[in-house]
This record gives structure tokens, sequence and C-alpha cells, in this order.
């Protein structure tokens, strides 16, 4: 997998300017457990670089969108994740002003009722199905 771009000044705020962000970083992947062993995280000018051993690629990606969706990181690198190959499709959507997971899935999937899909595919990033905000990127499970 390689380098996500993301936008720095959008996502979650975990850490401040005292935190180390490396650190809270993982912190933050690990509280939300995607299935990384010995994950390893670098930050340095916004770019995280990820390593470690992933259950899945579904765990890997997750874990990718997990450190990119948080404010002040602008890219992500996984190549250091060793992963077994993805099982299912998947296609990646930055959330713009006004959408939601029904109407994304309406618009992705052509079945606003599979809006769940969506967020199964992301509960390790998105907490809420009604609370997801401009510039987060996610996970589109296709077919």
């Amino acid at each position: 997998m390689g380098l996500f771009d993301f936008v720095s000044d959008i996502g979650e705020k975990i850490f401040g300017s005292d935190d180390d962000p490396a650190e809270k970083i993982k912190e933050h992947i690990e509280s939300r457990n995607p299935g990384i062993k010995d994950l390893n995280v670098e930050f340095k000018d916004g770019k995280v670089n990820l390593s470690g051993d992933a259950d899945s690629a579904d765990a890997m990606e997750k874990a990718v969108l997990l450190a990119g969706n948080v404010k002040g990181v602008s890219d992500v690198g996984a190549g250091n994740v060793k992963a077994p190959a993805q099982a299912v499709k998947i296609d990646y959507y930055i959330i713009e002003k006004g959408d939601t997971l029904s109407g994304i899935a309406k618009k992705l999937l052509g079945n606003a009722m599979d809006y769940p899909k969506i967020f199964e595919a992301n509960k390790e990033v998105i907490k809420d199905p009604n609370l997801i905000y401009p510039g987060q990127k996610i996970r589109i499970p296709i077919g």
C-alpha cells in the first residue's frame, strides 16, 4: 500500500504541542483495535509512517484511515505493514459538506439503504453513522 494524502487541517484533534504525535497516533489506532500487531508509528512534518503486522488488508487500511483522519496529518505511508491480500474491492471517498452515509451509499452503491455496509467498513473511523465531517476519508466496499 502506497502513500495516502489527507487534509491536514481537518480531522480529530488528538495531540497538542506538548504531546508526542507518534505516540498519540499509535494510542489512537490501538484504542480502535483495527488488528495490527507490533504497530510502530513515525511522525515528521505531518507525515505518518506505519509498520507492523496486520491481521487483514482491512485492518491495515483502517489503521491508515485512523492515522490520516487526525488533525495535523497530511500523508500516511503503510509500505512497511505486512498484510494479506484484500478479499473485497475497496474504493475511497472523501466526505463533502452535506454528505450523509445514506446519500453516499445511494451515489456510490446505488441504494441508500446500503449505508450500513459503509458504516461497517469504517466503524473504527466513524463512531456514529450520523456524525461524519467534510474532508474525512472513508472506505467504500464495492461488490
